[in-house]
């Protein structure tokens, strides 16, 4: 390709731009808006289904005949607003896999003003031995805006409100040496912000829709409520019936400081993760010898992810119809499902690598013997 997918300028801003946005599952509406706005001058078709998806037809060469999916999840985890007290305190429940623990005094958005709020529990001072020594539960926190009845507190807030965390994306620790002054992405580096599951997947996407057509009709999905069951995506895959499809996404990077000799599910800087089995979905085996063979081909560093973690839109699609031969390739992140993530910008450009690679001869995978 001329334009190689990890070239391309203004990914930087993009991303942070992207990362930043509030999307939690249901509310997800920023962020397509910010993507349709991105790819319409890179589309054939373009559209937006009953769910919320995001659907970008990129006609191919007519080279072939075949239709893949490249799928990415907009939304995030967050919260919802389930009540308010006397008081003007907001009562909450998940939008997702959140832990409790990592909520506390963390600064919130709530709704689509993004109102400030705070993460309350009961102070330290306040608190029992046997308090200070158990979990934090969902029921014992709470989002204080500042008001100060429940009628004021569900007028700036009503029911079903979506509350994302504050969180801008920096750089952790000291910026890379070289920062492209045209926008790019540095080539190294790590980043913190607040939604790489999976915003990372999403420019990705936006990187490959930019670049120069594929021999086959590229149906780039953007998809829906991802994080709370998987709901965007069999409805999106049902409507344009690919031959196969490939899942980009982020997941674990668990290569933490522990007492235990465990393999980490994946590692920072060792590249993008493809994943054999997760407790949702087996891989097609023959896009997984596939996309393992170009890598080694191009030698573009691919880890395997530990089988039996985590799940992704590749379980919806992949029982689509009569069925969907899937892939999934993800960006590790530490600290996945908290305000703070953490990724590493190298994985980043060698999925782009991996992606720009291997991409163009997809469906010759379907031809090896399973």
């Amino acid at each position: 390709m001329n334009n190689p997918l990890n070239r391309q300028i203004a990914l930087y801003p993009l991303l942070k731009t992207l990362s930043d946005l509030p999307g939690v599952s249901g509310a997800e509406g920023p962020v397509r808006d910010l993507i349709a706005q991105e790819v319409h001058r890179y589309a054939d078709k373009m559209w937006v289904d009953a769910l919320g998806n995001l659907i970008v037809l990129k006609k191919g060469d007519s080279s072939s005949t075949k239709r893949v999916a490249v799928m990415a999840h907009m939304d995030e985890v967050g919260l919802v607003v389930s009540g308010a007290d006397d008081k003007g305190f907001l009562k909450i429940k998940s939008a997702g896999g959140i832990i409790p623990n990592i909520l506390v005094a963390q600064r919130m958005k709530v709704g689509p003003d993004g109102i400030p709020g705070i993460i309350g529990y009961k102070p330290v001072h306040l608190q029992s031995q046997e308090e200070r020594n158990k979990s934090a539960k969902m029921d014992e926190i709470f989002v204080d805006i500042g008001a100060k009845t429940e009628e004021e507190a569900l007028n700036k807030a009503p029911l079903g409100t979506a509350v994302s965390f504050d969180r801008e994306m920096k750089f952790a620790g000291e910026p890379p040496a070289v920062v492209p002054e045209d926008g790019g992405l540095p080539e190294t580096g790590r980043l913190t912000g607040k939604a790489f599951d999976d915003r990372v997947g999403c420019l990705a996407i936006i990187a490959l829709l930019r670049g120069e057509r594929l021999p086959y009709d590229l149906y780039a999905v953007f998809t829906v409520q991802e994080e709370v069951g998987l709901r965007g995506a069999p409805t999106a895959a049902w409507a344009i019936q690919p031959d196969m499809a490939l899942i980009l996404e982020s997941t674990v990077a668990d290569d933490l400081p522990r007492e235990e000799d465990l393999s980490p599910t994946t590692r920072l800087g060792e590249g993008p993760a493809i994943t054999v089995s997760d407790r949702a979905s087996i891989a097609d085996p023959r896009l997984l010898r596939y996309f393992l063979a170009k890598a080694e081909e191009t030698q573009i560093p691919l880890q395997i992810k530990q089988p039996g973690v985590g799940g992704t839109d590749g379980r919806a699609v992949q029982l689509t119809r009569a069925g969907v031969p899937v892939a999934i390739l993800a960006v590790p992140s530490r600290y996945i499902h908290s305000p703070v993530s953490l990724i590493d910008l190298r994985d980043v450009h060698n999925l782009l690598r991996l992606l720009e690679a291997a991409l163009p001869d997809m469906p010759a995978a379907l031809q090896m013997k399973r």
